[in-house]
Parts: structure tokens; sequence; C-alpha cells
């Protein structure tokens, strides 16, 4: 792709509502568990499939739990079986590049960078390959803007 850049959707408020008006399904790359409900990476999760969203939960630790949220857990976005809208992302910013096989394996319409992480790199690695990315913003803020 020529321009891979307008894939990345940095401050355009009408191009994220558009993404999450056709968003159904979420795969939450580092969720946390029920045990950790007040932290981001679980009650963010739990308020957007409150809201309606399928959440399908994609921990980086927890290797003996199966279900979060009563949804099945998988161990790589790849397994995730169907199509993904978007995969949201709570990891540090220096822990996302490692996941970009993964991710790129998936091929979900688009990544989301939650507040606080960002990784350029790897937001232009998955631009190029035809992902949109959202860097740097909370997903539940933005779906609560949009109702």
């Amino acid at each position: 792709m020529e321009d891979f850049r307008k894939n990345l959707i940095e401050d355009d408020d009408d191009r994220i509502a558009e993404l999450l008006r056709s968003t159904r399904r979420v795969a939450v790359l580092g969720i946390k568990t029920e045990a950790q409900s007040g932290q981001p990476a679980f009650y963010v999760p739990a308020t957007l499939q409150r809201m309606g969203v399928q959440i399908v939960p994609v921990p980086v630790y927890y290797p003996e739990v199966t279900t979060i949220l009563g949804e099945k857990v998988y161990r790589k976005v790849a397994e995730v079986p169907g199509e993904i809208d978007i995969v949201d992302v709570f990891r540090r910013s220096r822990d996302v590049a490692p996941h970009l096989p993964d991710l790129l394996a998936k091929r979900p319409r688009a990544v989301w960078l939650q507040s606080g992480i960002r990784d350029d790199q790897t937001a232009e690695a998955l631009a190029r390959a035809g992902v949109l990315v959202v860097q740097d913003r909370c997903l539940m803020v933005e779906f609560r803007a949009i109702r």
C-alpha cells in the first residue's frame, strides 16, 4: 500500500465513530480476570460487554483461566475463530511489538492501543498490512461518546 498513513487514525473522531459503529466483536489482548476487576484491563471490556459488544478474552498471563466474562479464553489472537473487528490491546508500550506476528497472522480490521500505550513502529507495520490502528485512546470512552 502506497499510503499506509490513512490506516493510522490519530485525531479523526468521525473515522473512530465510523469504526465503532460497525464493531460487534472485540478481542482483548492482555485482559485481566475477575480477580483484578478494579483494573482497566478488566473493567473496560466488562463495560463494552454490557454495551452489547462480544468480548473475546486473550489474556497474556493466567494460564489456568479458561473463561473470563463468561467467554472462552484464547492464548493467541490468531487462534480466535471468525472475524475480529478490533483487537483492544492492554500491554505496556514496550510489550506491544512481540505481539505483531500474532496480530498480522489474524489481520483484524483494527488494532486499538489503550490510553497511555503507543508503539509507532508496530502501528506502522500493522497499517502497512492494511490494519486500521488507533493509539493512546480509551475504547470505552470512545464507545460511550457515540452512544
